[in-house]
């Protein structure tokens, strides 16, 4: 499955910042990612990118000699969203039962008074 390569990919701290990166500026060449991730160097942010792009969550665009790289909205990535979407709207949903539960029965004691 295309999103457990994602998942994988999205273990490594260095990598969910470079994901962050470059979800914030759209669109980077390996030497500013570089720049940016002060963690690693040059070769390391090189290996992560090429990880990145195995899983399927970033694009590139070669110009040149320059490569660009930015987050793929088409790929494993949207799997990887949903995913997390319905397993936080899941756990949102329980929390709202707690909650108007523990409500309800505070309420029930309140009358009880």
């Amino acid at each position: 499955m295309a999103s457990d390569l994602a998942f994988d990919a999205l273990a490594d701290p260095v990598r969910r910042e470079i994901l962050g990166v470059l979800a914030e500026r759209e669109e980077c060449s390996a030497g500013e990612l570089s720049n940016a991730i002060h963690r690693v160097g040059r070769t390391a942010v090189s290996s992560h990118l090429r990880v990145l792009r195995t899983a399927g969550l970033i694009a590139e665009r070669r110009t040149g000699r320059f490569r660009y790289y930015s987050v793929d909205p088409t790929g494993p990535a949207q799997d990887v969203i949903h995913l997390l979407q319905e397993l936080f709207q899941g756990s949102l949903d329980a929390a709202k039962v707690a909650a108007e539960s523990l409500a309800d029965t505070g309420a029930d004691d309140r009358r009880a008074m």
